[in-house]
């Protein structure tokens, strides 16, 4: 893996704080890859042989069964995924495929799985990240146990006002089909909910929002950090 490279890695808090030598030792068996959009990178039930880090692009985490599809998390840089498997030397229980040309650190789990027996502060900053995960899984949970399919619309649209600057007009990041199966809806329903929150001040022209009344919205969607705040 080129050099230049590991400044990259070496920021992320998994990796920040431990031994040098560890973490030059984990590069030594890492490689970086260039993927073009919509490359299955793998598939749930398969060992984990590697531990990923998003260096740019887009991965979708996602998971079938019976016929049936389902979105579960959105991996943008820089950013790892999937660790749980990694230090469990366990199956995957998600997919991953690239949603845009990504390019992408993997570091064979064996050697992450060593270090991890060694390195205190890199064993450390796994268990953080790991609780991490758990936290936004649990958040994930609420959202879709606890709101109807309006309400997770509504958060969902405010939180990508937000991740796009703030301003009454953006765009979707992903397609409505996507869209829907992050907030767990057939497509159909999906079209249902977006005609059901014009009332809030919401106007749909095809990936284009345009929210015409913010208060009204927000009073409605009652947006909560122990819920939409996955960065706590």
């Amino acid at each position: 893996m080129p050099g230049s490279i590991y400044p990259e890695v070496r920021a992320l808090s998994l990796f920040s704080e431990m031994a040098e030598t560890h973490f030059q030792s984990l590069m030594r068996g890492a490689y970086v890859q260039n993927f073009p959009p919509q490359i299955e990178l793998l598939k749930e039930g398969e060992p984990s042989d590697f531990l990923h880090v998003v260096l740019s692009g887009t991965v979708d985490l996602f998971s079938n069964w019976s016929g049936r599809e389902t979105s579960l998390a959105t991996v943008r840089p820089i950013s790892t995924f999937i660790l749980a498997a990694t230090i469990r030397d366990a199956p995957y229980l998600m997919s991953a495929r690239t949603l845009q040309k990504s390019r992408i650190v993997l570091i064979p789990s064996q050697d992450v799985r060593a270090i991890f027996d060694v390195d205190g502060n890199f064993a450390r900053a796994i268990v953080r990240e790991l609780a991490q995960c758990y936290r936004a899984v649990v958040k994930s949970q609420k959202d879709l146990k606890l709101r109807t399919s309006l309400e997770r619309l509504a958060n969902y649209l405010l939180r990508q006002q937000k991740r796009a600057g703030g301003g009454p007009v953006f765009e979707l990041e992903f397609e409505k089909r996507r869209v829907a199966s992050v907030l767990g809806m057939a497509p159909e329903n999906l079209s249902r909910a977006f005609k059901g929150l014009q009332p809030y001040g919401i106007t749909v022209q095809g990936t284009r929002i345009l929210i015409t009344d913010q208060a009204d919205l927000e009073r409605f969607a009652r947006p909560n950090p122990l819920i939409d705040d996955f960065s706590t």
